[in-house]
C-alpha cells in the first residue's frame, strides 16, 4: 500500500469516527420547514367576467403618417371565468371569451415623405372571435398573510374567429373574408389581493407561450389563399397584462 492509499484510509476512519462521535440530534437530517398557508381551500368556487368596451371617432385627425382621417371604430370583449378548488390552493377550470371589432375608415392620406403620398378610402373591416380556454392554477401565499398570495395559471386556448375587409366602391368594390383557427398553450404568472373574504383583485401576465395559426381567405370570391404561422414566446408581454375581479364562493 503506497502513501496516497494509506492517507485515504486515515481521512476515512477519522470521518467515520467524527461521524460517530456526534450526538443523534445533528446526525438527524436537516428539513427546511416550508408553512403553506391555505389561501384557497377546498372545495371552493372562484367565478369572475371581465368585460370591455371602447369606441373612438375621427374628423380629419393626423397621426404619425397619416393625415386627414375620417372614420370610426369599436371593440368589445367579453369574458366569463369558472374554477373549482379539488384540493388547497390547486384550482382548475375554464374560460370563454368572445371579442367583436369594426373599423370604419372614410378617407384618409398617407403621407410616406415629400412627394410620396396617396390616399385610401371606402375601407371597412369587421371581425369576431371566440375562445374556451381550459384553465390550471396554483397558489402561494406571502408568509402567512390570506390577503395577499401569488398564482401561476397554466392556459390551453382553442378558437377561431371570422373577418370581413371591404376596400373601395362601385366597379372598383374589393372585399376578402377569412376564417382562423388558434391554438394558444400559455403560462401565467400574477397576483391576487382580497378585498374580503370573497372578493378579490387580479393581475396577471403571460410569461411563456406557444401559438399556431391558420387562417383561410377568399378574395372577391375567386382568389384562394391559406396562411400558416407559428410563435414561441420566452420573454414579458407587456401587453398582455391583464386585471381582473375574481369571486370565491
Amino acid at each position: 500500500m503506497d502513501i496516497r492509499q494509506k492517507l485515504a484510509a486515515v481521512v476515512a476512519l477519522a470521518v467515520i469516527l467524527l461521524a460517530s462521535a456526534l450526538p443523534a440530534s445533528a446526525q438527524q437530517e436537516f428539513r427546511r420547514k416550508l408553512e403553506q398557508v391555505s389561501f384557497v381551500p377546498k372545495g371552493a368556487w372562484v367565478a369572475g367576467v371581465s368585460v370591455s368596451y371602447t369606441q373612438s371617432d375621427q374628423n380629419n385627425y393626423s397621426f404619425l403618417i397619416f393625415e386627414r382621417l375620417n372614420g370610426d371604430s369599436y371593440s368589445f370583449k367579453v369574458s366569463p371565468t369558472l374554477m373549482f378548488c379539488f384540493k388547497d390552493n390547486l384550482t382548475a377550470g375554464g374560460r370563454f371569451s368572445y371579442s367583436r371589432q369594426r373599423t370604419r375608415l372614410s378617407s384618409a392620406d398617407v403621407v410616406l415623405g415629400e412627394g410620396t403620398e396617396f390616399n385610401i378610402d371606402n375601407l371597412y373591416s369587421i371581425s369576431h372571435n371566440y375562445f374556451g380556454t381550459g384553465v390550471f392554477r396554483t397558489y402561494m401565499s406571502l408568509g402567512r398573510s390570506t390577503r395577499f398570495g401569488l398564482f401561476n395559471e397554466v392556459q390551453l386556448q382553442l378558437g377561431g374567429g371570422q373577418s370581413k375587409l371591404c376596400s373601395g366602391s362601385g366597379d372598383k368594390l374589393s372585399g376578402t373574408y377569412e376564417r382562423n383557427f388558434q391554438l394558444n398553450v400559455g403560462l401565467a404568472p400574477g397576483l391576487a389581493v382580497f378585498l374580503n373574504n370573497y372578493s378579490a383583485i387580479e393581475v396577471n401576465v403571460g410569461v411563456l407561450g406557444f401559438n399556431y395559426n391558420h387562417t383561410r381567405s377568399v378574395t372577391d370570391q375567386i382568389y384562394v389563399a391559406n396562411r400558416h404561422s407559428q410563435k414561441a414566446n420566452f420573454k414579458i408581454n407587456l401587453f398582455s397584462i391583464t386585471f381582473g375581479v375574481m369571486f370565491y364562493i
